[in-house]
């Protein structure tokens, strides 16, 4: 009995300390996992102290100041609930901007996209010289929006420009590329393609370069010509990357601000008078804090679902390899 007694005790005993053994090493992977959970917040923590600072901040705040009106100083005066976004969608103008943003974007990313792919194909090759092209076609991307804008406003002015100054010695009368509504969207549209085929280029240039050159030569053995190659091998493989650079386009023609604040400021007759600038003039001009905001937020939703419906139905066209 004494015996039994004893193998009960240094059982009971065993049943302890391994459970006392699991409890510690189920504390110290606690510990452990603290620690490092610890080490990646205080990695992270610049970064989001700066998300925090300079855009969910103002991010809330914007949606606070779009409830309320505001006196000129930017202080809250009263609470006015959705009355600025029903200013706004009753407003003329407001609905002129947003038609003059949506064929903004259909005028320059299109045209974009196309000019600097064409551009990457030409430029695709291991022929001597190329290096040469493909640093020009990149060069736009190291110039800042404010210095390009000033750059084409030079070209585009009525008398001293170069255009002008080219149609004059072929006849044809000069055109008013800045002053006429007929041309200053044109003429922004323009100035923001060449601005943007720096980066398109390069982006579709480095696609261009990890397809893998045996497929190619797969397509040659085969048959195929150049422009069946392109279409039928290039396209696809570059479709992810073609799908970055339209979201990344879209995306920057909604917020383009800087040149049509340098070469036209909105006019002539709002013919260039975009969604971000009609922000500005609202908010910082005009000093209505609480419908600039509400502008604010409805670009900021619009962006948004444009985003959403391109990878909810143009992504399923992408083809990952």
């Amino acid at each position: 009995m004494s015996e039994l007694n004893k193998s009960m005790g240094l059982g009971t005993r065993s049943r302890h300390l391994a459970s006392s053994k699991a409890r510690i090493r189920t504390s110290s992977l606690k510990i452990q996992r603290l620690r490092e959970n610890a080490l990646a917040y205080t990695f992270l923590a610049p970064s989001l102290i700066l998300f925090a600072v300079f855009m969910f901040y103002p991010m809330l705040k914007s949606v606070y100041l779009s409830l309320h009106s505001t006196d000129p100083a930017g202080n809250v005066a009263a609470y006015v609930g959705l009355d600025n976004f029903a200013v706004l969608f009753s407003s003329g103008q407001f609905l002129q901007g947003i038609k003059v943003t949506l064929l903004f974007a259909l005028l320059t990313v299109p045209a974009g996209i196309l000019l600097a792919l064409v551009l990457a194909a030409l430029t695709h090759s291991k022929l001597r010289g190329m290096r040469i092209f493909q640093f020009a076609f990149s060069l736009p991307m190291v110039l800042s929006v404010g210095s390009s804008a000033v750059i084409w406003k030079f070209l585009f002015h009525p008398t001293l420009g170069m255009f002008n100054y080219v149609l004059s010695l072929l006849h044809i009368n000069p055109v008013p590329w800045l002053t006429s509504p007929d041309w200053a969207l044109l003429s922004v549209a323009i100035m923001t393609i060449w601005m943007n085929l720096g980066f398109n280029y390069i982006i579709l240039s480095s696609g261009l370069q990890g397809i893998p050159d045996d497929m190619y030569e797969s397509a040659k053995m085969d048959g195929a010509g150049p422009l069946i190659t392109f279409w039928r091998i290039s396209m696809p493989l570059l479709s992810p990357t073609i799908f970055f650079v339209t979201v990344v386009s879209i995306i920057g023609a909604f917020q383009s601000f800087a040149q049509i604040n340098i070469l036209t400021k909105g006019g002539p007759v709002n013919s260039t008078n975009v969604f971000v600038y009609s922000i500005y003039q609202e908010a910082f001009v005009n000093f209505r804090f609480g419908t600039g905001s509400a502008q604010a937020i409805v670009l900021f939703v619009v962006i948004l679902l444009l985003t959403m419906i391109q990878f909810k139905w143009v992504e399923r066209k992408v083809h990952y390899q």
